[in-house]
């Protein structure tokens, strides 16, 4: 049954990716892989850092949601797929930018994703605490 339930994240998250990739086209520059990306770093550290530490939550739905969600909805090898192009058409600064948007963003979205599930995860104890 997980691997049902991976497979169809799986699906909600590659379906998720292509719209954003509809929806903001790219013109020279690929934001949408870059926004996707950057928002997949930031919703895995989510999972891993905060959902994950819920008493209901089971550890099938952990790995439902990062490996079968986030993990289709992001793409690795779109990200290098991209950078080569650019480097094709001697795009180097443009490339320089989105391998570097990419690296830092997505360490800087991991780590945002981070900080927000400690607060929320310290915000839900002191609620638990003032009962």
């Amino acid at each position: 049954m997980l691997y049902v339930l991976v497979a169809v994240a799986g699906v909600l998250g590659a379906i998720c990716r292509y719209l954003i990739g509809v929806l903001i086209p790219s013109q020279g520059f690929p934001i949408a892989t870059l926004l996707i990306n950057l928002t997949g770093c930031f919703l895995l550290a989510i999972v891993m850092r905060y959902i994950a530490r819920l008493p209901h939550v089971s550890s099938n739905m952990v790995t439902v949601m990062g490996t079968g969600f986030v993990g289709s909805y992001t793409t690795f090898s779109t990200f290098s797929l991209e950078s080569i192009q650019l480097i094709e058409r001697q795009l180097y600064m443009t490339a320089l930018l989105y391998i570097g948007a990419s690296l830092i963003g997505g360490l800087l979205f991991t780590w945002l994703g981070f900080v927000c599930s400690e607060r929320l995860l310290s915000r839900k104890e002191a609620n638990a605490n003032a009962r």
